[in-house]
Protein backbone atom coordinates (compact mmCIF):
# COMPACT_ATOMS: atom_id res chain seq x y z
CA UNK A 1 0.00 0.00 0.00
CA UNK A 2 1.03 3.46 -0.94
CA UNK A 3 -0.21 6.99 -1.01
CA UNK A 4 -1.52 6.67 -4.50
CA UNK A 5 -3.49 3.86 -3.45
CA UNK A 6 -4.96 5.40 -0.28
CA UNK A 7 -5.98 7.79 -2.46
CA UNK A 8 -8.08 5.52 -4.81
CA UNK A 9 -9.36 4.19 -1.79
CA UNK A 10 -10.89 7.75 -1.31
CA UNK A 11 -12.48 7.81 -4.31
CA UNK A 12 -14.36 4.29 -3.83
CA UNK A 13 -15.20 5.35 -0.47
CA UNK A 14 -16.78 8.53 -2.25
CA UNK A 15 -19.75 6.48 -3.66
CA UNK A 16 -21.69 5.76 -1.04
CA UNK A 17 -21.90 9.49 -0.19
CA UNK A 18 -22.79 10.11 -3.45
CA UNK A 19 -25.30 7.78 -3.83
CA UNK A 20 -26.83 8.63 0.23
CA UNK A 21 -26.75 12.14 -0.48
CA UNK A 22 -29.64 11.59 -2.90
CA UNK A 23 -31.68 10.45 -0.30
CA UNK A 24 -31.79 12.93 2.29
CA UNK A 25 -35.46 14.22 2.27
CA UNK A 26 -36.33 17.71 1.07
CA UNK A 27 -36.42 19.14 4.11
CA UNK A 28 -33.21 18.43 5.21
CA UNK A 29 -31.70 19.23 2.38
CA UNK A 30 -33.01 21.41 -0.72
CA UNK A 31 -32.38 19.88 -4.30
CA UNK A 32 -29.91 22.78 -5.06
CA UNK A 33 -27.82 21.71 -2.01
CA UNK A 34 -28.11 18.03 -3.02
CA UNK A 35 -27.17 18.97 -6.62
CA UNK A 36 -24.63 21.27 -5.28
CA UNK A 37 -22.96 18.08 -3.13
CA UNK A 38 -23.22 15.76 -5.30
CA UNK A 39 -21.09 18.07 -7.86
CA UNK A 40 -18.65 18.48 -5.08
CA UNK A 41 -18.25 15.12 -4.37
CA UNK A 42 -17.55 13.67 -7.95
CA UNK A 43 -15.32 16.65 -8.87
CA UNK A 44 -13.29 15.64 -5.50
CA UNK A 45 -12.81 11.84 -7.01
CA UNK A 46 -12.02 12.99 -10.10
CA UNK A 47 -9.31 15.22 -8.73
CA UNK A 48 -8.27 12.23 -6.58
CA UNK A 49 -8.16 10.38 -9.95
CA UNK A 50 -5.47 12.72 -11.23
CA UNK A 51 -3.86 13.31 -8.00
CA UNK A 52 -3.02 9.14 -7.40
CA UNK A 53 -1.60 9.56 -11.03
CA UNK A 54 0.38 12.63 -10.20
CA UNK A 55 1.81 11.39 -7.45
CA UNK A 56 2.27 7.56 -8.70
CA UNK A 57 4.21 8.58 -11.40
CA UNK A 58 6.04 11.50 -9.24
CA UNK A 59 7.36 9.32 -6.35
CA UNK A 60 7.76 6.43 -8.72
CA UNK A 61 5.53 4.26 -6.84
CA UNK A 62 3.75 3.05 -9.20
CA UNK A 63 2.52 -0.84 -8.78
CA UNK A 64 0.59 -3.41 -10.49
CA UNK A 65 -1.81 -3.19 -7.91
CA UNK A 66 -2.34 0.63 -8.07
CA UNK A 67 -2.43 -0.18 -12.07
CA UNK A 68 -6.26 -2.51 -11.21
CA UNK A 69 -7.61 -0.79 -9.16
CA UNK A 70 -7.09 3.17 -9.92
CA UNK A 71 -9.37 2.42 -13.47
CA UNK A 72 -11.94 0.31 -11.62
CA UNK A 73 -12.37 3.24 -9.08
CA UNK A 74 -12.69 5.10 -11.73
CA UNK A 75 -15.73 3.02 -13.41
CA UNK A 76 -17.12 2.62 -10.70
CA UNK A 77 -17.60 6.38 -9.85
CA UNK A 78 -18.66 6.80 -13.47
CA UNK A 79 -21.41 4.27 -13.52
CA UNK A 80 -22.87 4.98 -10.20
CA UNK A 81 -23.10 8.90 -11.33
CA UNK A 82 -25.12 7.92 -14.78
CA UNK A 83 -27.48 5.46 -12.46
CA UNK A 84 -27.88 8.58 -10.23
CA UNK A 85 -29.09 10.40 -13.38
CA UNK A 86 -30.85 7.94 -14.70
CA UNK A 87 -32.92 7.57 -11.66
CA UNK A 88 -33.53 11.18 -11.77
CA UNK A 89 -34.42 10.98 -15.24
CA UNK A 90 -31.78 13.46 -16.61
CA UNK A 91 -30.38 11.19 -18.71
CA UNK A 92 -31.97 7.92 -20.57
CA UNK A 93 -31.16 4.39 -19.98
CA UNK A 94 -30.25 4.17 -23.48
CA UNK A 95 -26.99 6.85 -22.49
CA UNK A 96 -26.11 5.19 -19.76
CA UNK A 97 -26.36 1.34 -21.17
CA UNK A 98 -23.49 2.52 -23.94
CA UNK A 99 -21.44 4.30 -21.50
CA UNK A 100 -21.43 1.10 -19.29
CA UNK A 101 -21.58 -1.39 -22.01
CA UNK A 102 -18.70 0.14 -23.46
CA UNK A 103 -16.64 0.65 -20.13
CA UNK A 104 -17.07 -3.09 -19.47
CA UNK A 105 -16.35 -4.33 -22.76
CA UNK A 106 -12.84 -2.09 -23.31
CA UNK A 107 -11.77 -3.59 -19.75
CA UNK A 108 -12.33 -6.92 -20.87
CA UNK A 109 -10.62 -6.29 -24.04
CA UNK A 110 -8.20 -4.97 -22.08
CA UNK A 111 -7.77 -8.09 -20.36
CA UNK A 112 -7.80 -10.24 -22.91
CA UNK A 113 -4.76 -8.35 -25.07
CA UNK A 114 -3.16 -8.66 -21.83
CA UNK A 115 -3.26 -12.12 -21.78
CA UNK A 116 -2.08 -12.68 -24.82
CA UNK A 117 0.41 -10.38 -24.78
CA UNK A 118 -0.52 -7.53 -26.73
CA UNK A 119 -1.77 -5.03 -24.09
CA UNK A 120 -0.14 -2.59 -25.92
CA UNK A 121 -2.51 -2.14 -28.60
CA UNK A 122 -5.10 -1.06 -26.86
CA UNK A 123 -3.31 1.43 -24.62
CA UNK A 124 -5.57 4.15 -23.78
CA UNK A 125 -5.34 6.41 -26.42
CA UNK A 126 -6.28 10.40 -27.04
CA UNK A 127 -9.53 9.42 -27.93
CA UNK A 128 -9.64 7.77 -25.19
CA UNK A 129 -8.64 10.49 -22.91
CA UNK A 130 -11.17 12.80 -24.67
CA UNK A 131 -14.05 10.68 -23.85
CA UNK A 132 -13.34 10.37 -20.48
CA UNK A 133 -13.18 14.15 -20.14
CA UNK A 134 -16.28 14.92 -21.90
CA UNK A 135 -18.22 12.09 -20.00
CA UNK A 136 -16.72 13.73 -16.52
CA UNK A 137 -17.93 17.32 -17.61
CA UNK A 138 -21.35 16.02 -18.62
CA UNK A 139 -22.05 14.38 -15.52
CA UNK A 140 -20.47 16.99 -13.59
CA UNK A 141 -23.24 19.52 -15.16
CA UNK A 142 -25.78 16.99 -15.00
CA UNK A 143 -25.33 16.09 -11.52
CA UNK A 144 -25.61 20.01 -10.76
CA UNK A 145 -28.72 20.74 -12.77
CA UNK A 146 -29.18 24.34 -12.68
CA UNK A 147 -29.12 27.16 -14.66
CA UNK A 148 -26.61 30.02 -13.50
CA UNK A 149 -27.47 33.20 -14.46
CA UNK A 150 -26.83 32.93 -18.47
CA UNK A 151 -25.10 29.67 -18.64
CA UNK A 152 -27.69 27.27 -19.38
CA UNK A 153 -25.88 24.44 -17.04
CA UNK A 154 -28.53 21.56 -17.94
CA UNK A 155 -28.32 22.14 -22.07
CA UNK A 156 -24.78 22.39 -21.98
CA UNK A 157 -24.63 19.32 -19.58
CA UNK A 158 -27.08 17.48 -22.43
CA UNK A 159 -24.51 18.85 -25.31
CA UNK A 160 -21.72 17.55 -23.45
CA UNK A 161 -23.55 14.17 -22.73
CA UNK A 162 -24.45 13.74 -26.12
CA UNK A 163 -20.95 13.95 -27.26
CA UNK A 164 -19.45 11.99 -24.87
CA UNK A 165 -21.66 9.01 -25.95
CA UNK A 166 -20.62 9.79 -29.74
CA UNK A 167 -17.06 9.88 -28.26
CA UNK A 168 -17.71 6.56 -26.03
CA UNK A 169 -19.37 4.80 -29.29
CA UNK A 170 -15.98 6.19 -31.49
CA UNK A 171 -13.64 5.07 -28.82
CA UNK A 172 -15.14 1.67 -28.83
CA UNK A 173 -14.49 1.40 -32.66
CA UNK A 174 -11.06 2.29 -32.04
CA UNK A 175 -9.67 -0.40 -29.73
CA UNK A 176 -11.93 -3.10 -31.17
CA UNK A 177 -9.74 -2.05 -34.63
CA UNK A 178 -6.49 -1.84 -32.91
CA UNK A 179 -7.49 -5.00 -31.04
CA UNK A 180 -8.01 -6.93 -34.29
CA UNK A 181 -5.37 -5.45 -36.43
CA UNK A 182 -3.32 -7.00 -33.48
CA UNK A 183 -4.51 -10.35 -34.34
CA UNK A 184 -4.49 -10.28 -37.56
Amino acid sequence: MNIPNYITYFRIILIPFLILIFYIPEPQLSEFNRNLIALLIFITAGISDWLDGYLARKLKLESKFGAFIDPVADKLIVMVALIILVDLSRINVIVASIIIGREIAISALREWMAQIGSAKNVAVAFIGKLKTTLQFIAISLLLFYTNVLFIPVIFLGQLAMGIAVSLTIISMIYYLKQAFNSEN
